[in-house]
């Protein structure tokens, strides 16, 4: 008992410092975006400013037509894209899932082979501009990377064989119903643990992303769908570019007044929070989920 009691303390101590050390930077980004730009470029961060300010967060009022629209279309591909995901990635797995099915151990093996192996970016880059065309449209931040997931097939099929087939689709079978009303109707709604947590990595994926924008969205004909994360890369870059192209003609620019490192602390803030309020109500499913999902079925 002493012993047990024991473990439990040491988990709950090991834990609890992991969760801090989660927590922690999330914190002093807040409080890094609330600090005064001059403080935070002669003192650095700190979680105790000796001096706050609220410019950070009216630069970005000042701006919301650019970072609102930025804001809006990280909505609108992570919700399209976690959609599309889910729907491809359920028929996919429910297909695999079904041990008789004919080619089954070579679908299987194709898609372990994109697991371990792919073209690179070059040979990537070269078929998303030149076959599928998606540069400079909204497809170019939906696409690529995201949109099928071998690792989340392989979770979702044995989330199905465990969880789903068995009595009961006998029984549904016997009773008429097709392969897609079985689907719709059983598999789904039974799924839902492991649907859920899937859906959560791949919409915090798409939220973060910024490598699409940066390979297949040009400045001049791709900006009009920029996400938040494009912008903040775009502020950083552009006060990076001005500071270099001063220090090279000789000049001295005070970076202070130019709405810079506390700004992207404010926009990461503020890029972060929809997923900061989402994920404790998705947090239920991702045990279950991940668990039984990653049982060899």
């Amino acid at each position: 008992m002493v012993q047990g009691k024991g473990m439990r303390i040491l988990a709950n101590s090991v834990l609890t410092l992991l969760a801090a050390f989660a927590i922690l930077p999330i914190v002093l980004l807040l409080i890094g975006s609330f600090t005064d730009n001059t403080t935070a470029l002669q003192e650095g961060f700190s979680y105790f400013p000796s001096k706050l300010s609220g410019e950070a967060y009216r630069y970005i009022l000042d701006q919301w037509t650019t970072i609102g629209k930025g804001y809006l279309n990280t909505i609108l591909i992570s919700a399209t894209g976690t959609a599309v995901s889910l729907l491809i990635t359920a028929m996919f797995s429910y297909g695999l899932a079904i041990r008789d099915l004919p080619g089954r151990g070579i679908i299987m093996g194709i898609l372990l082979l994109t697991m371990l192996f792919n073209g690179g970016i070059v040979s990537q880059f070269f078929v998303y501009t030149n076959f599928i065309r998606v540069k400079d449209t909204f497809f170019a931040l939906l696409v690529p990377n995201f949109l099928l997931n071998g690792f989340n097939v392989i979770l979702v099929s044995n989330y199905f064989r465990n969880n789903v087939f068995g009595g009961i689709l006998e029984a549904a079978k016997i009773d008429g119903a097709s392969e897609y009303r079985i689907f719709w109707k059983i598999a789904v709604p039974l799924s839902v643990p492991i649907l859920a947590t899937i859906g959560v990595m791949t919409a915090i994926g798409y939220w973060n992303d910024w490598t699409n924008g940066l390979y297949y969205l040009s400045a001049r004909d791709g900006k009009q769908y920029y996400t938040i994360q494009l912008i903040l890369n775009e502020i950083n870059n552009n006060v990076n570019f001005l500071a270099s192209r001063a220090a090279e003609m000789g000049l001295t620019l005070d970076t202070s007044s130019i709405p810079s490192t506390t700004v992207r602390m404010a926009i990461a803030f503020v890029g972060i929070l929809p997923v900061l309020v989402a994920y404790p109500f998705f947090q239920k499913y991702f045990v279950k989920g991940i668990s039984v999902g990653g049982l060899k079925g």
